[in-house]
């Protein structure tokens, strides 16, 4: 927020003449993209300086993780459960095909299984 307010200060016409776009981007540690970029919102906002160096808000929300407690719940309980017959042990990619078979859990693949796994310190052994 504020090294677009600092580039739209320094590409300001009214105090006088600008320097050249490199000068600047070399004075405020930018790129020439982001002066581009700023003054291309400058002039799509109507010269709305708050609206240029505001957040953008997000055109869509983010998407609800399918993993939800009672998801967690039955995968860690798949994963401590004993590994099916001619398996010694459950991997990730065996916990992803059997997660993809069972009807009230929704298909993960073996990374999101390996995340909630980690992040309820559950080993596979």
């Amino acid at each position: 927020m504020i090294r677009r307010a600092r580039v739209l200060l320094a590409l300001d016409t009214s105090v006088g003449e600008v320097e050249s776009k490199e000068v600047i981007a070399a004075r405020l540690g930018v790129s020439g993209e982001t002066l581009r970029l700023v003054a291309k919102r400058f002039a799509e906002t109507g010269g709305d300086v708050h609206a240029t160096i505001a957040r953008k808000k997000r055109d869509l929300p983010p998407v609800p993780s399918p993993v939800t407690g009672e998801v967690e719940a039955r995968l860690i309980a798949m994963a401590c459960s004993q590994p099916p017959q001619g398996h010694a042990r459950w991997s990730l990619r065996l916990l992803e095909k059997h997660v993809a078979l069972a009807e009230d859990i929704p298909d993960l693949d073996h990374s999101t299984i390996g995340r909630v796994l980690k992040k309820r310190n559950c080993a596979l052994t």
